[in-house]
């Protein structure tokens, strides 16, 4: 790695030169399936050719002009996010931290805007992951991300996931909304129970307090609808899009009622790069594609193939998988081994994944992935479980002796 680079991640000594379908080439030729997405972006895979071909026609074109005009391309996204979803209104930004960030913006502005700026606060649980910058690393609540960062921002209260009671008893004249993943991405691919969403809901609108759905991780098709939230069969008051949006481009979303984002008027948030035409032309792409008939029935029918196929696994190789995890194409392994190194005899397979917490390896293919690629993928998994396991049990016969 290049002395260059500042040290942010410890970087696996692996390089990619090019990517197609759900497979990355290194520049030896070696092929790897991408069952990482580049942390759940690439949702359509690698070199999409409709993706492609978009973005390669309007890099021709035009690709800045900022927010102080129209932007067609903006306005055509927006109409189509709002139109396939809960919301009346779209804003667009870079990444999912900023989109989450907006997010509690929007909804502090909009009790402020009522008369009642001292409903600032916003409810998060443990586990949650919302970003890095100063206020979503209050948000996420997780020592390991805040330390060394100076004061803690301000307005952030953290109760336990699942825990009904402790949400209520945290609600106090101050709290303005609550903010939650449908599903935990990097806290484990752990799922909030359909039952508690709705309760979370109902919550919500007895205390007239604002729902806010984090879905940068779970939307855009990740769990085999376009939001997570519909499986519950409910809506919020705002939602955070990133990810799988723009296939790969940088860009993220916020998705919001009319009523919700009252309070916002010319000024009061802005950005320079969000909602570029290079950005909204990849959106546009990928939505073109996952709105073709029949798409998240392939997801969901593809990934249940993939899940049923991970849980024989287990089955078969207890001493290496404790659980599998998750909902369509946001799956995880949760490793009786530690998480690194279940990554790491995967990737000597030829297969990439990402860790997460509670000890887990996310497995989070394309979303156009076919079902022969899902099958090379588990032939692939189930060796280096073999290896894993024998390595167990000679452990294991190692100490008895």
């Amino acid at each position: 790695m290049s002395e260059a680079l500042m040290s942010t991640y410890a970087r696996t000594n692996l390089a990619f030169e090019r990517g197609e379908g759900p497979y990355l080439y290194t520049a030896d030729g070696r092929r790897y399936l991408d069952f990482g997405s580049g942390i759940a972006v690439t949702a359509l895979g690698h070199s999409h050719p409709h993706l492609v071909k978009a973005i390669q026609e309007q890099a021709a074109k035009l690709w800045h002009v900022s927010n102080l005009f129209q932007i067609p391309e903006q306005e055509k996204l927006a109409q189509r996010l709002v139109e396939h979803s809960f919301a009346d209104k779209a804003f667009f930004c870079n990444s999912g931290a900023e989109a989450n960030e907006g997010a509690v913006k929007i909804a502090r502005k909009y009790f402020s805007a009522k008369g009642q700026p001292e409903k600032y606060r916003v409810i998060t649980f443990d586990g949650a992951f919302h970003g890095r910058t100063l206020a979503m690393l209050a948000a996420t609540n997780n020592k390991k991300y805040l330390e060394g960062f100076g004061p803690v921002v301000e307005g952030f209260d953290h109760v336990p996931l699942n825990d009904l009671k402790a949400l209520k008893a945290a609600i106090t004249p101050e709290t303005a909304a609550v903010m939650i993943e449908p599903i935990q991405g990097e806290g484990g691919i752990r799922a909030v129970p359909t039952e508690t969403l709705r309760a979370i809901r109902q919550i919500c609108d007895e205390h007239k307090l604002l729902l806010i759905l984090d879905e940068v991780q779970t939307g855009m098709g990740r769990t085999g609808k376009l939001f997570a939230y519909e499986w519950a069969g409910i809506t919020p008051d705002i939602m955070t899009l990133a990810k799988g949006l723009g296939g790969g481009f940088p860009v993220g979303a916020i998705l919001t009622t009319d009523e919700a984002c009252s309070g916002i008027k010319p000024g009061t948030h802005g950005t320079t790069f969000g909602g570029n035409v290079m950005a909204m032309t990849a959106g546009n792409a990928v939505l073109d594609v996952m709105l073709e008939p029949g798409f998240f029935d392939g997801v969901q029918k593809r990934s249940s193939y993939f899940r049923q196929q991970l849980a024989m696994l287990a089955d078969r190789y207890p001493e290496v998988i404790e659980e599998v995890r998750g909902q369509g194409f946001l799956l995880a392994v949760k490793s009786k081994c530690v998480n690194s190194d279940f990554q790491a005899a995967i990737r000597d397979e030829h297969v990439l994944g990402v860790t997460a917490s509670d000890n887990t390896v996310r497995l989070l293919p394309p979303l156009t992935i076919p079902e022969k690629d899902l099958a090379e993928g588990i032939q692939r998994i189930e060796a280096a479980c073999q290896k894993l396991q024998a390595k167990a049990q000679k452990d294991a016969a190692g100490e008895a002796a």
